[in-house]
């Protein structure tokens, strides 16, 4: 594990892997670097990998007053970290970006040097209905996030992303749940990395100037294969991708391919 320090203070925590041309990966709500490892092993076959821990989650800290624009600083100190690495020739990095962190990743290449961005699933909606529990998540959550509750805040998320009170409960059992409570706050970075009413950014993402792919599970549901497209539909000449059989939760090694498949090696 390495450490920088980003343009606030904040220390930013991270695994660098692998060799060749440099890839950053930017995770969803409430995940670590932790969740990208398996992912972060698969390309480094073929890439210099940084895997880090966006601020608030695990060993990364955090200060406050938040802003998306904190955690693009925190993506530029990496690109710095990746260009100013020998082996590397000075060369930009790829963004890989994950659900929400999808979002971010996307924010990030809009204002900062990249060479190429891969987006995967970012949770955007699409219809008036999917916007309308947009706003309703935001109006609870910022009320949970206010009262500290972050027992409630983390539930009202993962009520939101479709978990059953059911599977809530079991959740509450296991060893993620104290993780989740610690991490409850981030979710708001999430949020805002998102827009907060739900729907794509088309102001932002219509200044993103690198190549861009934005993939999406043929098992998913529907709203992520339509969110996808949505997304690419803002990015001047970005390309769209379906991984059949994939939901979510891709599988590392096939995700790795299709992000090999449009960088190279």
């Amino acid at each position: 594990m390495e450490r920088l320090t980003s343009a606030d203070g904040t220390s930013i925590a991270y695994d660098r892997l692998g060799s060749g041309a440099p890839l950053i990966l930017v995770s969803g709500a409430t995940a670590d670097r932790r969740a990208d490892a398996q992912l972060a092993e698969a390309l480094a076959e073929t890439f210099t990998v940084y895997n880090y821990d966006r601020r608030g989650r695990g060993e990364s800290t955090d200060t406050q007053p938040f802003a998306v624009d904190r955690e693009i600083e925190d993506i530029g100190a990496l690109l710095d970290i990746a260009r100013s690495a020998q082996a590397h020739d000075g060369a930009d990095a790829a963004l890989v970006g994950f659900s929400s962190g999808a979002a971010l990743a996307g924010r990030a290449a809009a204002v900062l040097p990249v060479r190429a961005l891969v987006m995967w699933e970012p949770p955007f909606m699409t219809d008036d209905a999917g916007l309308a529990r947009a706003k309703q998540y935001t109006e609870t959550l910022d009320a949970a996030l206010a009262a500290e509750d972050f027992d409630g805040a983390l539930t009202t998320f993962l009520r939101y992303v479709g978990l059953p009170d059911e599977a809530i409960d079991g959740t509450r059992q296991s060893p993620f749940w104290a993780e989740g409570v610690r991490v409850a706050p981030t979710l708001a970075y999430d949020n805002a990395a998102m827009g907060h009413d739900g729907g794509v950014p088309v102001d932002v993402f219509g200044r993103i100037t690198a190549p861009t792919l934005v993939l999406a599970g043929g098992a998913s549901p529907a709203f992520l294969p339509a969110a996808a497209q949505a997304a690419a539909a803002a990015i001047p000449d970005a390309a769209t991708g379906v991984l059949e059989g994939q939901m979510h939760n891709v599988d590392a090694v096939v995700f790795a391919e299709a992000v090999r498949g449009f960088l190279g090696t």
